[in-house]
């Protein structure tokens, strides 16, 4: 799981250097993960128009390498895990993507006041990791030119369940990280107070992939 640019408690108990390089070597071996592999898909549409990407709570970077390598000419990279950050400039360098990747550590709701707005935002399985979704999705959704990619638990019964199983876990872990499901309707009302519409949506059994933009409805 991609770790998220938030310092919720424990978070750095779950997203430390061994996570980074997993995903790292996941990332060299297989490509994007199935739901990242939607996003991009669904932001395709965007590229030809879109020169800037913030990737907020991107781990490794991999949406920001994707974007970059397809033709994008800058990516700002918010996060909270120093191990993620590390890795993430490793690959960068190692891509010659560098000199085009911009690298922020730390809680992005603390710190959006003074992030640049972009024309691509994207949270690829971070909302579920911040307790306040009102905090992350507005301050994120407040910082788009033109498109929103959200990658999301589904607010569904079963997806409900195994969160809490999974809190349950870390509990008997004694980890102090847990994570969320915010209600789909609050989210899309969020979203709609910042001017930014649905446009294309995807779904897995327990995530919803979505992008809204400012187009005109």
């Amino acid at each position: 799981m991609d770790s998220c640019g938030c310092e919720p408690e424990g978070f750095t108990s779950i997203f430390d250097r061994r996570n980074a390089e997993d995903d790292r070597d996941r990332y060299r071996r297989k490509g994007p993960d199935r739901t990242t592999r939607m996003l991009l898909e669904l932001l395709a549409p965007y590229r030809a128009t879109s020169s800037t990407v913030l990737d907020i709570g991107g781990g490794i970077g991999i949406i920001d390498q994707e974007l970059l390598k397809s033709g994008l000419g800058h990516a700002v990279l918010v996060d909270g895990s120093t191990a993620s950050l590390a890795v993430a400039r490793e690959e960068a360098r190692r891509l010659d993507l560098d000199d085009r990747m911009e690298f922020v550590e730390g809680d992005f709701v603390k710190l959006a006041a003074a992030i640049e707005p972009a024309d691509i935002v994207t949270l690829d399985r971070v909302v579920c990791c911040y307790p306040d979704a009102e905090a992350l999705v507005g301050g994120s959704a407040a910082r788009v030119r033109t498109v929103y990619g959200l990658v999301l638990p589904r607010d569904r019964f079963m997806v409900r369940i195994a969160i809490r199983l999974e809190n349950l876990w870390f509990r008997l872990q004694r980890k102090a990280y847990r994570a969320y499901v915010h209600p789909t309707a609050r989210v899309d009302e969020i979203a709609a107070a910042n001017g930014l519409h649905p446009r294309a949506e995807r779904h897995t059994a327990f995530w919803r992939v979505i992008v809204y933009d400012r187009l005109a409805a």
